[in-house]
C-alpha cells in the first residue's frame, strides 16, 4: 500500500533551474534512505544522488555542486533542487525509498513513476 509520487519536472533553458519533490504515502513505519535516480533514452538508470535519515548525502560526479538533495521526514518526503541544468540533464527521474511497513518484516525498496526533466532551449 505504499506510493511515492513526484511532481516539479517540466522544460526548463539551460542554465536554469527545477525543484522536484516526492511524496511517501502508505502504511509506512520508517523510512531509510532515499533518493534520486535517473534515465535518459539509450542509456542505463543511474544514480542522481543518496540522502540517509542522518542526512549524509552522496551524489554522481555529473551532478556535484550543481543539485542538492534534501528531505522532510515529518511531512515523508525528499526533494531535488537542480541549478545550473544542462541538456545533458534531460531525463526521466525517479524517486526511491527503502522503507519498512506495517506488515513487513524489513526494509524494501519503492520507487515513483517518473517524472520528465526536459532542459532545452
Amino acid at each position: 500500500q505504499v506510493q511515492l509520487v513526484e511532481s516539479g519536472g517540466g522544460l526548463v533553458q539551460p542554465g536554469g533551474s527545477l525543484r522536484l519533490s516526492c511524496a511517501a504515502s502508505g502504511s509506512i513505519y520508517s523510512i531509510r534512505v532515499m533518493g534520486w535516480y535517473r534515465q535518459a533514452p539509450g542509456k542505463q538508470r543511474e544514480l542522481v544522488a543518496i540522502i540517509t535519515g542522518d542526512s549524509i548525502t552522496n551524489y554522481a560526479d555529473s551532478v556535484k555542486g550543481r543539485f542538492t538533495i534534501s528531505r522532510d521526514n515529518a511531512k515523508k518526503m525528499v526533494y531535488l533542487q537542480m541549478n545550473s541544468l544542462k541538456p545533458e540533464d534531460t531525463a526521466v527521474y525517479y524517486c526511491n525509498a527503502d522503507i519498512v511497513t506495517y506488515y513487513g518484516g524489513t526494509n524494501y525498496p519503492y520507487w515513483g513513476q517518473g517524472t520528465q526533466v526536459t532542459v532545452s532551449s
